[in-house]
């Protein structure tokens, strides 16, 4: 994902305050309140969307690094534990114009007495409103198709549609994910579309940092949601380091609310952009 663009000069002059961090826990468990609870995360990726896209011939390298301090501590349905595992994800994003771009995942996993072992292969075109169109929210579309094998999940051959929208003011920032998933080959290929919400508030503390919460989940079968002991709920208070409009620098603490959820991990994102990347016709900045 690109890196927002840091507030103007003129906002970073104003003084600080953080009465406005107070209001970040109640404005999300808002969302929370008026959305469904929210069902299953794989800990691969994890990371609202934006709905910026990387500038065209710009390549976007992402390590998505997270690991797992409670977690499923027996294999179910066949999966292996989730407890003390780390996934490493390759995220690789090219962009072609103003408002489209294509990503490519490599999902890995390494855990005690597993070994590092590839886990699957998604694919991820998005498009969105270009700038220049001056619309008052930023909108878009992530389509991401993919296999990821059956240890690692009931379902092998998924399916996602990701409506993206966000909008800043001033020093705030907010996103709103609600994502639909749908298996096409497993456990679940039966049901249809099941909704995965997620959300993100944050605020600049400084011209460099921003502070915030993430919100992630999935509800079920948008035709009838999964009894609530079945859904899962995760918090992340996450920090954002926006060092370069090049860099993308993002960790957090992400907890589960529910039974069925990761109880504790720790997710970090590391991602460079490299301009006019080479091979692709244009010389490298």
């Amino acid at each position: 994902m690109p890196v927002r663009k840091p507030p103007q000069s003129a906002q970073l002059c104003e003084d600080l305050s953080w009465k406005p961090l107070s209001l970040l826990v109640p404005l999300l468990l808002l969302i929370v309140a008026i959305a469904p609870p929210a069902a299953a995360q794989d800990n691969y990726e994890i990371q609202v969307y934006d709905s910026e896209t990387v500038p065209p011939h710009n390549l976007m390298m992402e390590f998505h690094t997270n690991y797992t301090f409670e977690g499923t501590k027996t294999g179910q349905n066949g999966l292996y534990p989730t407890n003390h595992a780390l996934h490493e994800t390759l995220e690789l994003t090219y962009g072609f114009n103003d408002f489209f771009e294509t990503g490519f995942y490599v999902f890995t996993s390494a855990r005690d007495g597993e070994g590092w072992q590839w886990v699957g292969d998604h694919i991820r075109p998005r498009i969105r409103v270009p700038e220049k169109w001056h619309w008052p929210v930023g909108l878009a579309l992530s389509s991401e198709i993919g296999y990821q094998r059956r240890q690692f999940s009931v379902d092998t051959w998924t399916v996602e549609l990701r409506p993206i929208i966000d909008k800043r003011i001033g020093r705030w920032y907010g996103a709103f994910n609600p994502a639909m998933e749908k298996s096409l080959h497993g456990a679940n290929q039966h049901k249809g579309f099941e909704f995965a919400p997620a959300a993100k508030f944050s605020y600049d503390v400084v011209r460099q940092v921003s502070v915030g919460l993430e919100y992630y989940g999935a509800c079920g079968p948008m035709t009838g949601f999964d009894p609530l002991a079945q859904q899962q709920q995760q918090f992340i208070p996450a920090i954002d380091l926006n060092v370069s409009e090049k860099w993308e620098i993002n960790f957090g603490v992400g907890v589960g609310v529910t039974r069925s959820t990761d109880h504790l991990l720790v997710k970090t994102i590391i991602g460079y952009r490299f301009s006019k990347f080479p091979g692709l016709g244009h010389k490298q900045n």
